[in-house]
């Protein structure tokens, strides 16, 4: 059998953005978000909940005010993001404290290091259930009614 190697090939440039149409805009504004969201009313002829985030459109007062004014949608915003809420977070601060303060000289070494500290972690279940309790969130699921 015969193994050929190759060296890989430069990655293609990422393909520009098509330009904007004479008079477009790059961003939705609340009206924009206000007009989706009763479009979609109308066409499913019932009520609608949406998941906000914290996008600044999504907490412009306008919206606010039309959601409150309209009982056929409901608005559930997320909370901002919370990284002591995130226990992949406090594992990737362990594997960054493990590896600060060093050089490496090849990507490969980089990478071997990075899975040697991954490996560590993993084979270390306390590490992880201490990240997973410094969130203060649980594992169990919720019983059913």
């Amino acid at each position: 059998m015969l193994l050929q190697i190759r060296q890989a090939e430069p990655a293609d440039p990422p393909a520009p953005h098509p330009p904007l149409l004479k008079g477009a805009r790059r961003s939705f504004s609340w009206q924009d978000y206000r007009d989706l969201l009763v479009r979609a009313h109308i066409q499913l002829g019932g009520p609608i909940v949406v998941v906000w985030d914290n996008l600044n459109t999504h907490l412009a007062a306008g919206l606010k005010r039309y959601e409150a004014e309209h009982d056929w949608l409901t608005t559930i915003r997320l909370p901002p993001y919370a990284p002591d809420l995130n226990p992949v977070e406090a594992l990737w601060s362990l594997v960054r404290r493990a590896m600060a303060n060093t050089a490496f000289d090849t990507p490969d070494d980089l990478d071997r290091t990075l899975r040697r500290e991954l490996r560590r972690i993993q084979l270390r279940p306390h590490l992880i259930n201490g990240c997973l309790t410094a969130t203060g969130l649980t594992l169990t699921p919720p019983t059913p009614p």
